[in-house]
């Protein structure tokens, strides 16, 4: 993917800024979407949002398979900080996995369905926990109603976590997913949060997320009061500073600091043993170009795409407004090539 951005979205935030309000997600009407609920092991709840495809019925076994569709991949994306199914990126995707005949599931971080969940904690970039139990229990459903191969995709925040599950699996990881890809992640976490603290990225980016983040970490000390400290919550003003009072200490963590280095994914590339895509724009204003994985600190199996241009998570290519199919199916091709369902 060497992706070089359309002359009229000059320079990375713009590159990042105008695909994720103004270009076309794909070429059909928005995504359609049923949702299931399901109850965690330790008492809450993820919301996951299958693709409704009429002509084939969708994963997880409401609709029977139709014939031909036996043995087709399933492909699913972990969101970023804040997204969600309606997120740009999210149905991007699924517009292409629509007039791919490929089935597609978003699930949900905690808190990030639309609905507060239940339980005191939230989500973090390094969960590869919840990132795991998601995963098996997808690819028990897609094999039991016929389906093939499970790739997985994250995007930002959920492509560290990604990668992060699929380096602490190592071969493991093989018996769930058949090939895995992060789009703009910013696998070393301390270097792009301390990008995102500064100057232009601060006056923007920070505000734009803090201002959905800190009413639901509010929302979550009126469910579980004394959880953490209000006045210390409200008076954030950088990322840093809210997972410093919120992320870290609900999700045991000693610090932002300690957050940072022990949810990073970059250390534990070399452990990767499936397939990896890491798809990274150098001009990505979140994430350091300095900071981004080189070949020699990766292992065998993982490919880097490193263009010179898109933003984060932007990759709008064609005329005024624009469009981004074009990362959704670079990638989507990639993962299928990795699959013998891809190589027919």
């Amino acid at each position: 993917m060497n992706d070089v951005a359309p002359w009229w979205l000059p320079g990375g935030h713009l590159q990042t800024i105008w695909p994720a309000l103004f270009a076309r997600r794909g070429c059909a009407a928005p995504p359609q979407y049923r949702r299931e609920r399901w109850d965690t092991p330790d008492g809450d709840f993820v919301d996951v949002d299958f693709l409704v495809d009429t002509g084939h019925g969708d994963v997880a076994g409401e609709a029977t398979p139709k014939a031909g569709t036996v043995g087709r991949p399933l492909l699913v994306l972990f969101h970023g900080l804040e997204g969600s199914s309606r997120s740009h990126y999210a149905e991007a995707f699924a517009d292409w996995c629509a007039a791919s005949g490929i089935a597609y599931a978003v699930p949900h971080f905690r808190g990030c369905s639309g609905e507060l969940n239940r339980g005191p904690r939230a989500y973090h970039s390094g969960d590869f926990e919840e990132i795991d139990w998601i995963l098996r229990r997808l690819r028990a459903l897609h094999t039991a109603h016929g389906g093939g191969p499970l790739l997985a995709v994250g995007i930002s925040l959920g492509g560290n976590a990604l990668m992060r599950w699929a380096g602490e699996m190592g071969a493991c990881a093989a018996r769930v997913a058949n090939a895995v890809a992060a789009v703009s992640s910013p696998l070393d976490l301390a270097a792009g949060g301390h990008a995102i603290g500064r100057g232009f990225n601060r006056q923007v980016y920070t505000r734009m997320f803090l201002h959905t983040m800190k009413p639901k970490a509010l929302a979550k000390l009126a469910q579980h009061p004394g959880l953490f400290d209000r006045a210390a919550l409200e008076a954030a003003r950088d990322l840093y500073a809210f997972d410093q009072h919120f992320t870290a200490p609900l999700h045991g963590f000693l610090s932002t600091e300690d957050y940072w280095a022990r949810a990073s994914a970059k250390p534990h590339l070399p452990r990767i043993r499936i397939p990896a895509l890491l798809v990274n724009a150098l001009n990505d204003p979140f994430v350091p170009a300095a900071s981004l994985p080189r070949a020699h600190e990766v292992g065998t199996l993982i490919t880097l795409w490193q263009p010179r241009h898109g933003g984060h998570v932007g990759f709008a290519q064609g005329r005024p407004p624009g469009h981004v199919r074009r990362m959704p199916e670079a990638v989507g091709l990639w993962l299928l090539r990795q699959t013998d369902w891809g190589r027919q």
